[in-house]
């Protein structure tokens, strides 16, 4: 599943996702395990924004996504910022004709928009395949809470001047799982009208125990796991999970 139109509206729809927290908490990994180089491969990369703040601290960053559209958005964005950061569109689930990389990662629960457990399972697979021995692979996912508790049945929205978002969570046909129905409203210039464009996204989440066992058949040992953002015992209402793994 890949955005289209919203891709394009994204980064100002979504301007309050803690990028820096991310780039905190891989630069803290690298540092605290002793990865010994600097080649990160961001999976599920969107329009960039996480990519070129990697760069920027001094990471060398390849970006993959599945959407072409997102990875439009991000190389002009990577051009006009100055950083050299390499887009590739591909599935994460299906990799293939890459290098190794010292450090993978997939933020922003886009683990959670695959839709079925053999996209994950082949996921965690091909992060194997592209891992140095010594790499290190970071990613997070919503919590079952979050999922089942603080996404099914609200809705969201976003009113700006020019431009407007109406997003509606309903429970999906899996288990713990919900599509995100979004309706946005943009202000056509050259008319002054708004033209509305809707999109269906889906995300599912599984237990911590699922996720385990599944980065463990795929060969990774698994070095600790935290929830949002903080190090620390996970709690009960804890809304996004990180994993941080290694190969055995």
């Amino acid at each position: 599943m890949s955005y289209e139109q919203f891709a394009y509206l994204y980064d100002r729809l979504m301007h309050d996702v803690p990028y820096d927290k991310w780039v905190q908490i891989i630069k803290k990994a690298a540092n605290d395990y002793k990865v010994k180089g600097a080649n990160l491969l961001d999976l599920a990369c969107g329009t960039g924004e996480l990519s070129i703040r990697l760069s920027r601290a001094g990471f060398q960053v390849t970006g993959i996504d599945l959407s072409e559209d997102m990875l439009s958005v991000a190389q002009a964005k990577t051009m006009e910022a100055g950083e050299a950061v390499f887009y590739i569109e591909q599935d994460m689930s299906q990799l293939e004709g890459l290098p190794v990389f010292d450090i993978v990662c997939i933020c922003c629960d886009s683990i959670n928009y695959l839709q079925t457990d053999e996209d994950v399972i082949n996921t965690f697979k091909s992060v194997y395949e592209h891992l140095d021995e010594n790499g290190l692979f970071i990613f997070d996912v919503h919590s079952l809470y979050k999922m089942n508790h603080l996404f099914i049945n609200q809705t969201y929205a976003v009113n700006d001047e020019d431009v407007s978002l109406i997003w509606q969570c309903y429970e999906g046909d899996y288990p713990n799982s919900v599509e995100h129905d979004l309706s946005f409203f943009q202000l056509d210039d050259k008319t002054d009208m708004y033209r509305r464009y809707d999109e269906l996204h889906f995300q599912r989440t599984y237990s911590l125990e699922q996720y385990i066992e599944w980065i463990e058949q795929a060969g990774f040992t698994i070095l600790k796991v935290e929830a949002d953002f903080s190090e620390g015992p996970i709690n009960e209402k804890a809304e996004r999970l990180f994993f941080y793994c290694k190969k055995k």
